[in-house]
């Protein structure tokens, strides 16, 4: 299976990089200072799993040649646009992408490009950075899956193919017959923690500590779990369970990562996660008046970058 990973960034660069060290075909589609880092860095895992460093297989947008079998689309939301078109000599009539972006709105922008026939569903848990030489720092936690399926529902024989080619590397790949219900739960829990911690500007500990707290999370939660319900799917009670845990860990240090991306004044991912949830919600005549200030909080933020940026 010929594998070609969009970004080698936290997501793409961990995945992609335990599947050339199990010895896959793999070309990353990368920028030009990513390009130069790899080339004098190396990719370097840096895993509770076992650390690696791999030279890998770089192509820019301007060199890519395809058709490959795969497309494994690991980029933020704000470089989605930008990354389908650099991709679009990759993909041909018998290509399967396999995004793994937060949230759903991907699914529509991916579909209108390319087709939906094309595009799976997929579902990253890792918690991995970056460090400061494009080093993939994987130490937070164990877990580090990827799931992936139709997105209307069941397993294909193309699922399974993927599953037979992701067999044997450093992470957990597991096919789902239910990856939208894979994909609203890990939306719930992340559009509950990025909206807390990002309106907050503080870790889940320090929100619990205020007073009132633990009623803001407890309420941000209940919209989401409202939304997926409403779009026909309830969030299931071991997830509701890794929830409330999460959520409700008094000291805890845990924040999302689009906060970190706000410390960083860079751009986030608020509208993909915060925006179609609440858009969703409103369709759905879901009220969600939480969400829909961190949602403005986040939208301030982003306005006052591009003022900035303006200004020079």
């Amino acid at each position: 299976m010929r594998i070609l990973v969009i970004g080698a960034g936290a997501l793409g660069g961990y995945f992609g990089g335990r599947l050339l060290e199990a010895g896959r075909d793999v070309t990353f589609l990368v920028r030009p200072r990513r390009a130069e880092q790899l080339a004098r860095h190396g990719l370097v895992l840096d895993s509770l799993h076992g650390n690696a460093s791999l030279r890998p297989r770089t192509v820019q947008a301007s060199g890519l040649e395809g058709p490959y079998d795969l497309v494994l689309l690991a980029v933020k939301a704000p470089a989605l646009e930008a990354a389908m078109a650099d991709m679009a000599p990759a993909v041909g009539p018998g290509t399967t992408i396999l995004p793994v972006l937060n949230g759903m709105r991907h699914l529509d922008l991916l579909g209108a490009r390319f087709g939906a026939a094309r595009v799976l569903g997929g579902v990253a848990q890792i918690p991995a950075t970056l460090g400061p030489e494009g080093q993939v720092i994987h130490r937070m936690s164990p877990d580090h899956q990827l799931i992936f399926g139709e997105v209307a529902g069941g397993l294909s024989d193309r699922v399974r193919a993927i599953e037979a080619a992701f067999a044997g590397a450093n992470f957990r790949p597991r096919a789902s017959e239910a990856i939208l219900q894979e994909m609203w739960e890990k939306w719930a829990g992340l559009a509950s923690l990025a909206g807390a911690t990002c309106l907050m500007r503080g870790t889940v500990g320090d929100i619990l500590a205020a007073p009132g707290g633990e009623a803001f999370l407890r309420g941000i939660f209940a919209e989401c779990s409202a939304v997926a319900a409403a779009a026909g799917h309830a969030l299931r009670p071991p997830m509701v369970e890794a929830a409330t845990s999460f959520l409700g860990k008094p000291g805890s240090l845990l924040t999302a990562s689009m906060l970190r991306d706000v410390e960083r004044g860079s751009p986030a991912e608020g509208e993909h996660v915060l925006g179609d949830m609440i858009a969703r919600a409103g369709q759905l005549g879901v009220p969600v008046p939480l969400l829909a200030l961190a949602r403005l909080h986040l939208g301030t933020y982003e306005a006052r970058r591009r003022r900035e940026a303006a200004a020079g």
